[in-house]
């Protein structure tokens, strides 16, 4: 189906730019400056009214997240099973890639008080960048074989760290020398923004350029002609997900690995969203700091996926993870106890977050790769993109919850250990194996999942 496409450098290169592209937006607005603007630019010194009650920045922002990412979840499996029948990967990818990036250049437009315009246009880029991503990562299986599989993911994710790195340097002198170019804090704030759009805009034009359409595109079936080819389509993503899903029951090894993945991913997740404004409110570090932090973070997470990757290759990649969940968990007991308003343990903190982001992410993927169907690929990455969005909605919102009881952002950060130690034990009785033999159950002729 893909074989002109396996482990061809050209291709990997292209698909690796996409990575390139994109970080740039993840870095730049949704990691540092947005949070962080968010909270201390946007929302009003003495919060923001939202259904009679007055809300800070920093929770504020962990509800939007949270609420948001329920939201988007509910798509993407939809939107993987059509791109799968109708062999459009790569369309799907352009359209959800381009729709964001535009509205991440559109936040060039936000400023003080514009609390609801900043919040719907953080969802509308969000549905864009994680829909895009969910055909994206259903590229992996067709680009790669089962040796060179984590090498792959793990490129991609380091060519992200560093493409991100260096557009979210150009916004730090932007910010940090605001004063040096006659420019006001919240206006290079804005533009570098803004940039963070462009640059996924124009490096994603020529990642495009090296990827092609994979597989075949299946006849709809005769029972939808009636029906538009919008809602025809829609019809057959929805079947073949709801199909997917309740065989999925079947799939004992697998599904634990989604389980595991669910848990412990959400503690990333809440690290990733929550970091620049837990400096800002708990912290009291200052945005120089901030961006300062996320750039150690971007440089070092390069050299964290390769060398993951490369361990990978020496003890498999589920003890490599395993190795990164319990960094993180010390992490957070760490974080717990930073001093308020001292950068260079924050700066400390960051570097070594930065190594083990890397390959936590890159090899979840590629595990997750390697147990499902080529034929299926965007399909069941919707899945894992569900899960990982849907574990995405509960340590923000825990975040928010435990800072706002308690007055503190020091207890909810504390709590992250949790989602570090429960899913790394579930992880660790996969049988990694067995789920990749299942894959060969499946079959995807026609519009619904059958299984042997």
């Amino acid at each position: 189906m893909a074989e002109g496409l396996k482990n061809n450098p050209r291709v990997i290169l292209g698909w690796a730019m996409y990575d390139w592209a994109n970080s740039a937006y993840m870095t730049t607005t949704a990691a540092a400056l947005l949070p962080a603007y968010f909270a201390d630019g946007i929302v009003p010194a003495g919060g923001y009214e939202l259904f009679g009650r007055v809300y800070d920045g920093q929770t504020l922002w962990g509800y939007l997240v949270g609420f948001g990412t329920f939201i988007i979840f509910l798509i993407t499996p939809i939107l993987g099973a059509i791109a799968d029948f109708s062999a459009a990967k790569k369309r799907f990818l352009q359209v959800f890639a381009y729709g964001g990036a535009l509205f991440a250049t559109s936040f060039v437009f936000v400023g003080t008080g514009d609390v609801l315009l900043t919040m719907g246009l953080f969802f509308l880029t969000q549905v864009g960048f994680v829909s895009a991503n969910v055909f994206y990562d259903g590229f992996l299986p067709d680009i790669s074989t089962p040796e060179t599989i984590d090498r792959v993911s793990a490129k991609g994710y380091a060519f992200g760290y560093i493409g991100g790195g260096l557009q979210f340097a150009i916004a730090s002198l932007l910010v940090g020398f605001h004063d040096s170019i006659g420019l006001q804090l919240v206006t290079a704030t804005r533009i570098s923004l803004a940039m963070a759009g462009l640059w996924w805009l124009g490096f994603a034009t020529f990642a495009f350029t090296r990827l092609r359409e994979t597989g075949v595109a299946q006849q709809l079936p005769p029972e939808h002609a009636a029906s538009s080819i919008p809602i025809a389509y829609a019809k057959v993503g929805f079947g073949r997900v709801w199909g997917t899903a309740r065989k999925l029951i079947g799939f004992k090894q697998l599904l634990l690995f989604l389980i595991a993945y669910m848990i412990y991913n959400d503690g990333v997740q809440t690290v990733i969203n929550m970091a620049s404004v837990y400096a800002k409110d708990t912290l009291g570090l200052t945005t120089s700091a901030i961006m300062t932090t996320f750039l150690i973070v971007q440089f070092v997470a390069f050299g964290g996926a390769y060398f993951f990757g490369w361990v990978a290759g020496r003890i498999e990649a589920r003890p490599a993870v395993l190795i990164c969940l319990g960094v993180y968990s010390l992490v957070a007991i760490a974080a717990y106890f930073m001093p308020a308003g001292e950068a260079l343990p924050f700066f400390a903190l960051g570097a070594v977050i930065g190594f083990v982001q890397g390959g936590a992410q890159s090899l979840s993927r590629s595990l997750y790769g390697s147990m499902i169907p080529e034929e299926a690929s965007a399909e069941f990455y919707g899945f894992y993109s569900v899960l990982s969005k849907f574990s995405a909605i509960w340590g923000p919102l825990m975040f928010a919850l435990l800072a706002d009881r308690t007055g503190s952002g020091r207890n909810a950060i504390l709590s992250l250990i949790v989602f570090f130690l429960v899913g790394g034990t579930l992880l660790a009785t996969v049988n990694i194996e067995e789920a990749r033999a299942s894959r060969l159950r499946w079959s995807f002729e026609g519009a619904e999942a059958r299984t042997e």
